[in-house]
């Protein structure tokens, strides 16, 4: 990856920690569970939670939004059939909506706490959001295509979830109004970070967020603001549709 990545806040250093997040599943395959019956027979919410254990998620909180929040509700009638399989789903617009054990990872690196505001780049159809408002103060997100803006925030209001403002914009700017965030996850990928979700970001703050070009090799990296310095941390290997400003 090329060096300029991690520079564009500008005023910020930004200093690059090559060693691998100590995740237990991502780092020791004995924890992951094969497939069986118990997880098979499973009712269809206990599947993602078991997903999400053996890829290492191990914060009960985020497990229990996993069992709380409705995913077939965030996906098409056509693709209901699949919404508890562990894998990303197309959804309105040329999108897709992310594998759960991989929203669990991504939710679980922000190290949420209850009071915290935390901003999302890349609505989609609102997934991600509502597992952040399990866990969350405050929630806002922000999609660059306004009719699938449209189309989750309407569905996040019928579903009850008060907690999360939604609007259609463009993500790579933020959301000035109302930083600074404690934390931000960006569920879709530029090729290096951008400049205002940094500026954005509380000092002791947490940004995750996936890197790399469309169609090739793509990067989940974690970032901690301390001090004026972003740490950055690679998670695993991904891959996501592109940041699109």
């Amino acid at each position: 990856m090329r060096s300029s990545v991690l520079t564009c806040a500008g005023v910020l250093n930004v200093v690059l920690v090559t060693a691998a997040l100590a995740l237990p599943a991502l780092l020791a395959s004995c924890q992951r569970r094969p497939p069986g019956p118990a997880v098979t027979s499973a009712p269809p919410r206990e599947r993602l939670v078991a997903a999400a254990r053996a890829n290492g998620v191990n914060d009960e909180r985020v497990l229990d939004a996993l069992r709380v929040v409705p995913r077939e509700e965030f996906v098409p009638p056509h693709q209901r059939k699949h919404a508890y399989e562990d894998r990303s789903l197309p959804i309105e617009w040329g999108q897709r909506i992310s594998q759960p054990s991989l929203v669990a990872l991504m939710t679980q690196l922000l190290r949420l706490g209850r009071g915290d505001k935390v901003l999302e780049i890349g609505t989609g159809s609102g997934y991600q959001a509502a597992i952040l408002a399990e866990l969350a103060q405050r929630v806002y997100t922000i999609e660059i295509i306004p009719q699938l803006a449209r189309t989750a925030e309407a569905r996040l209001t019928r579903l009850g979830y008060s907690k999360i403002t939604a609007k259609s914009g463009d993500g790579y700017q933020g959301w000035p109004e109302f930083a600074p965030f404690d934390a931000i996850i960006v569920t879709c990928a530029p090729d290096h970070v951008p400049g205002p979700l940094v500026e954005q970001l509380k000092e002791g703050g947490r940004m995750v967020i996936p890197m790399g070009p469309e169609g090739g090799p793509q990067t989940l990296y974690l970032l901690e603001k301390q001090k004026g310095t972003l740490t950055s941390t690679r998670v695993v290997p991904v891959k996501f549709v592109p940041l699109v400003h």
